[in-house]
């Protein structure tokens, strides 16, 4: 079986996807990704109980 010649990367199998350039598909350096705070889940959980705690005592009130 032979197979047709692949000028773009096995990847991009869609049409718009092979029109892009092949550094679009490529990873960003590990250096390049923005600092996470640990504490963001916290975070969240603490907005997520004090709009429920907030919505609930509404409707009981």
């Amino acid at each position: 079986m032979k197979r047709a010649l692949v000028l773009t990367h096995e990847q991009a199998r869609h049409p718009f996807r092979r029109s892009l350039p092949r550094h679009i598909f490529s990873r960003p350096l590990a250096g390049a990704l923005p600092a996470r705070s640990d504490d963001e889940d916290w975070k969240l959980f603490v907005l997520s109980f004090a709009a429920f705690f907030t919505v609930a005592y509404t409707f009981i009130a």
